[in-house]
């Protein structure tokens, strides 16, 4: 007997900030109970109970999911979660309630046409989480460090070193005599700076702890463009490697490759699909950017430039970052950059 007719109850949950829905079928598409719950573990471990031993259970990928999706595989559950993308608004039906989107997600998981998503387990949430609020801080800090330079600006100061932020541009700054109210903004922009960068210095140090043993995020960092900043970012996000069979689907689930479009004998393929983590391929722009000059990787954007011109810097950086994200496939699943060690090897 197939899994989708084994027996097990299939549950739709529709989850909301506040409040959910969960709908009950049997494995051949019987509505059997609609419930409205408030949300808690509590309420959602009780009503799960009702759907017998080890349902397929199956909700969005929305705001909050990771209490509901723990909450239910700690009470025996098998937990399937919908990629947003695929079941995005339930677009086809007339009329669209929280009832029928459970009884949609029930009705595609029990008939093995749901789109998943990836559950990933609780070191890599994490991780990512550490990750993340580690971006946001930085960006907090440069959004202050530029609104320190835009105070200078009204006040038609010319900037004349390179970082007002470092100790030379620190004692430039603390002798200018700025009038009111912009002395005391610049001062507390600077004073938000310092503790942002305080507190950034203590994720990356968590971060580190945290990667020590991984062999993957060392491999990586043998890659051209890529510290321990960006490694750590390019690890949290993709978690287990062996998720991905081959290299190209890796680059597809980034978002780095082209929509493809096909219908009879018409084919057409456009701009990269943008889907999948955008930090991820944030990440490896940022890392092409640092790569070494005469660098295979640098070479082969300088190719792409030469031939079609300034105006394919986006498809040249694309291109490069998928060919590294590549490269960063293999050093995962290997736990080593091969060229390097057979390199190390023939020079020992």
């Amino acid at each position: 007997m197939s899994e989708a007719y084994d027996g097990r109850e299939v549950v739709g949950m529709d989850l909301h900030r506040r409040r959910s829905v969960l709908v009950r079928m049997t494995p051949d598409g019987r509505k059997l109970e609609t419930a409205r719950i408030t949300n808690s573990p509590a309420e959602l471990r009780r009503q799960i109970t009702r759907a017998g031993k080890r349902p397929r259970v199956v909700l969005e990928a929305t705001y909050g999911w990771y209490w509901a999706a723990d909450t239910l595989a700690a009470a025996g559950a098998e937990v399937h979660l919908a990629h947003p993308l695929g079941v995005k608004g339930f677009s086809y039906r007339r009329v669209k309630n929280d009832e029928k989107d459970a009884a949609d997600l029930a009705d595609l998981l029990r008939m093995g046409r749901l789109p998943e998503a990836w559950i990933a387990p609780a070191e890599i949430r994490e991780l990512r989480e550490l990750t993340r609020y580690r971006i946001k801080l930085v960006r907090l800090r440069t959004s202050c460090k530029d609104q320190v330079h835009a105070v200078l600006a009204k006040l038609g100061i010319s900037v004349t070193c390179t970082d007002i932020f470092g100790v030379w541009g620190n004692t430039w700054l603390d002798g200018l005599d700025l009038p009111q109210p912009y002395a005391g903004k610049v001062a507390s922009l600077r004073a938000l700076a310092t503790e942002l960068t305080a507190e950034i210095t203590v994720l990356e140090a968590v971060i580190a702890d945290l990667l020590a043993c991984h062999d993957g995020y060392h491999a990586i960092r043998a890659l051209p463009g890529i510290g321990p900043v960006l490694a750590a970012v390019i690890v949290a996000e993709i978690g287990d490697i062996t998720r991905f069979a081959t290299p190209a689907r890796l680059c597809s689930w980034a978002g780095l490759t082209p929509r493809h479009r096909e219908s009879d004998t018409k084919v057409s393929r456009g701009h990269i699909t943008k889907q999948g983590s955008p930090i991820v391929r944030w990440a490896l722009v940022e890392a092409i950017q640092h790569v070494p000059a005469g660098h295979p990787l640098r070479r082969r954007k300088e190719d792409i430039l030469a031939r079609r011109g300034d105006q394919a810097k986006n498809i040249a950086k694309i291109a490069v970052a998928r060919q590294l994200l590549t490269w960063v496939f293999y050093a995962m699943r290997d736990g080593q950059v091969r060229d390097l060690a057979i390199s190390s090897q023939k020079a020992a």
